[in-house]
């Protein structure tokens, strides 16, 4: 899931012309220190600037994003997914349980 996610600043990073490995690598860097590291809670905030390819805090320029709508979303895929997954696992019960019948 996390793998998926990560996709969206690949993509971007390439779209802006930018290295996408470095870029993305030092993003991830940057919350995973932010999440182990006491007193680097601030780093968290670290999001891409991909008009210089540089990461920066993008709380302190500006940028605030509506954390409540993504979550929702990501709700609301996961969902989706977990249904997608059930229908299967549906038909492929019913399947051998036809054949089992069957003999």
């Amino acid at each position: 899931f996390a793998e998926a996610l990560l996709v969206i600043p690949r993509v971007l990073t390439v779209n802006a012309a930018h290295d996408a490995t470095e870029l993305v690598a030092q993003l991830r860097a940057h919350h995973y220190t932010s999440q182990t590291v006491v007193g680097k809670e601030h780093l968290r905030f670290t999001g891409l600037n991909l008009v210089d390819g540089e990461v920066r805090d993008n709380l302190s320029a500006g940028v605030v994003e509506p954390a409540i709508s993504k979550i929702k979303s990501l709700r609301f895929a996961t969902e989706a997914a977990i249904s997608i997954l059930r229908i299967d696992d549906f038909i492929k019960l019913n399947v051998h349980e036809q054949q089992q019948h069957g003999r």
